[in-house]
């Protein structure tokens, strides 16, 4: 008896310490939709890692305003990461459908994480996974589409995204990799760029010959 009530205690507590995480990333969403975040989770996560394992740590971030931001950057960005941005709400049931058969057949899996769920992910979730990260992900997603609208999600995206150790957002990136601000990036340099965003600590952009080219074509599909 005694440890069924703890059981359920302990249920009801997990499950009011969820609802109260829960509202409070819906409130952090819903006060980005007009303030600059000063920090994410990634960026703390980080912190706690160079902190852990005694390692240097050098953050560069600063957020500019989208208008800052080339459309050559902005543009590669989305072909890169998210080619249907502008078309979904949030999930991309099209390519996790495509992701789910390849995996199934035996392929490679592949991604189909939209920027809604990596800006999610990076501002509110960090890198960890688990299926209850996986779960506040899924409810959280709609709301940010909801408060933040498309280029309000870009623009936080563009800015927050991890380019690199310790290098954060397209001015961080544009800065250490080109010494150029974003809005002067060319359209050759957005893609190298665009291209190191799946494994930003693994790659560097000179190295991404292939990706690039790829990027390149897709956004000449795309007209732009």
């Amino acid at each position: 008896m005694a440890r069924n009530r703890f059981l359920r205690s302990f249920v009801l507590l997990c499950v009011l310490g969820f609802a109260a995480l829960w509202s409070l990333a819906v409130l952090v969403l819903l006060a980005a939709r007009w303030i600059d975040p000063p920090t994410t989770a990634v960026h703390i996560e980080r912190r706690l890692q160079a902190w852990i394992h005694r390692t240097p740590y050098h953050e560069r971030y600063r957020f500019v305003p989208l208008s800052q931001i080339s459309p050559n950057l902005q543009h590669a960005v989305v072909a890169a990461e998210d080619a249907r941005f502008y078309q979904h709400h949030g999930f991309d049931w099209h390519q996790i459908q495509i992701a789910a058969e390849d995996d199934m057949e035996g392929g490679r899996m592949r991604g189909a994480s939209t920027i809604t769920q990596q800006l999610v992910k990076n501002l509110l979730l960090g890198t960890s996974r688990s299926i209850l990260r996986k779960g506040a992900e899924f409810t959280l997603v709609p709301v940010a589409e909801l408060v933040l609208g498309k280029q309000r999600i870009l623009e936080l995206y563009l800015n927050v995204v991890e380019w690199g150790s310790g290098i954060y957002g397209a001015d961080a990136a544009c800065r250490a990799y080109d010494g150029t601000p974003p809005r002067s990036i060319g359209r050759e340099q957005a893609a190298r760029l665009a291209a190191i965003l799946p494994a930003p600590l693994k790659r560097r952009p000179d190295r991404m010959n292939r990706y690039s080219a790829l990027i390149l074509e897709r956004m000449r599909q795309m007209g732009w």
